[in-house]
């Protein structure tokens, strides 16, 4: 059965698995200081423009979110995350279960504003009891939201300065990054994807690699011992040259930004179809995820030809779903997908 169920559905791209084939019997030392992993962080810092930066390269999103999120809170402190947002919604309680509170604020489209995170922070150190309650000490994003939506520059640049102004570091999760990046919306680079962030991680996993993110921590900001953290956390990969020889690949050539193209290129196709179909647009995204309001009944009828997520309820007759596509979508599945809606 064909699957628009996620963005990771394939393995890897062919050019980063003949990489890993092609170095595997290459002996290098474990734990991040193999030649591979050392090239890979120099490559990525060219390709951000961030000379300053460090680069440290773990296996999954969730791992990524919580092992970083904990290395900068201190005990007392919480972060501030949209309601919607990924760790507010789908990874199990991991940040939670090391001991950190999420403060969510409502969001707009997937998106949270420098308006709500001020307002959080003052409401916060204006209630005369904030030494009994958990104090903010991070902002946490993702670009694109989960809701496939896109920060602008001035959204994002409003949003570093508030956090500036509050001495709260900013941390975007760049699991899809470049398919929000590859979006002919994007008013934004990788490179100002680092220059407006205090941390934010590079995702392979949903786009081209087998597994892996790339952690950057843009300005001599790495938390100490942070090797030490991720192993606390079991997140501490041996063969790190696993990951770093993906990236490798994938920062060759462009890849990683072509790849990302292809994914939206498949799902603006998706949209165009649905809109001329007449189907309802949960939210408007401009990259590899298209969110619509469906009939229970014709739920039931693509669900026997076709995988896709549920989302959430709409009401009593109708459902929220949602098609991902990916850098590995083949057009005749798109258009199969569109045949039957």
């Amino acid at each position: 059965m064909i699957s628009f169920e996620n963005d990771y559905l394939e393995g890897a791209h062919t050019n980063v698995l003949a990489q890993l084939v092609k170095t595997n019997m290459i002996q290098e030392s474990g734990y991040g200081m193999d030649n591979f992993t050392v090239r890979a962080k120099e490559k990525i810092k060219n390709v951000i423009d961030c000379p300053e930066a460090t680069v440290k390269f773990l296996v999954g999103g969730t791992q990524t979110n919580q092992v970083v999120i904990n290395s900068i809170l201190k005990p007392y402190e919480g972060v501030i995350a949209a309601d919607t947002g990924h760790i507010s919604t789908h990874e199990a309680g991991a940040i939670e279960y090391t001991g950190h509170k999420i403060l969510s604020i409502p969001s707009n489209e997937g998106k949270i504003t420098a308006i709500d995170i001020d307002n959080l922070v003052r409401d916060f150190y204006n209630d005369k009891n904030y030494r009994h309650m958990v104090f903010p000490g991070m902002v946490y994003i993702s670009f694109p939201t989960e809701y496939g939506t896109l920060y602008s520059r001035e959204e994002l640049i409003t949003i570093s300065n508030i956090c500036k102004k509050h001495d709260l570091p900013l941390y975007i999760d760049g699991a899809r990054l470049g398919y929000g990046l590859a979006s002919y919306e994007s008013e934004l680079t990788i490179k100002d994807i680092a220059k407006y962030s205090d941390i934010f991680y590079i995702g392979g996993t949903k786009i081209g690699a087998l597994c892996g993110e790339a952690v950057v921590f843009t300005n001599k900001n790495e938390p100490s011992h942070f090797t030490t953290l991720i192993k606390q956390h079991g997140a501490l990969l041996a063969k790190s040259r696993l990951v770093s020889i993906q990236f490798l690949e994938l920062f060759n050539n462009n890849l990683y930004f072509e790849i990302s193209r292809h994914a939206v290129d498949m799902s603006l196709k998706i949209k165009k179809s649905l809109l001329q179909k007449g189907y309802k647009l949960y939210y408007d995204s401009p990259t590899n995820q298209q969110f619509i309001v469906v009939n229970n009944s014709k739920l039931q009828e693509l669900e026997e030809k076709i995988k896709f997520s549920f989302w959430e309820k709409y009401d009593e007759e109708h459902t929220v779903i949602r098609f991902a596509t990916s850098w590995a979508t083949k057009e005749e599945n798109v258009d199969f997908l569109i045949d039957l809606l």
